[in-house]
């Protein structure tokens, strides 16, 4: 960093970054950084079937393949 970047405000102006329309820029930034964080553990966890937590009566008893030697299911 030189000290012209110092002098210059970095980036932006300390004038800049105290109007309504910036804050309402970093506030969009922040809830958007926030969803694609959450979006990205979500996709490193495993996928969770709602067929592993609700046990339905509907679930045939025997086997109906065209394999009918693999005998009944559990």
């Amino acid at each position: 960093m030189t000290a012209w970047g110092v002098l210059a405000g970095l980036v932006f102006p300390e004038g800049l970054m105290q109007t309504p329309w910036f804050a309402d820029l970093s506030a969009f930034v922040s809830i958007n950084t926030v969803a694609y964080v959450t979006l990205a553990i979500i996709k490193t966890l495993p996928k969770a079937y709602l067929s592993d937590w609700v046990d339905r009566r509907e679930r045939r008893t025997e086997n109906r393949s065209i394999f009918p030697d693999t005998g009944p299911l559990r």
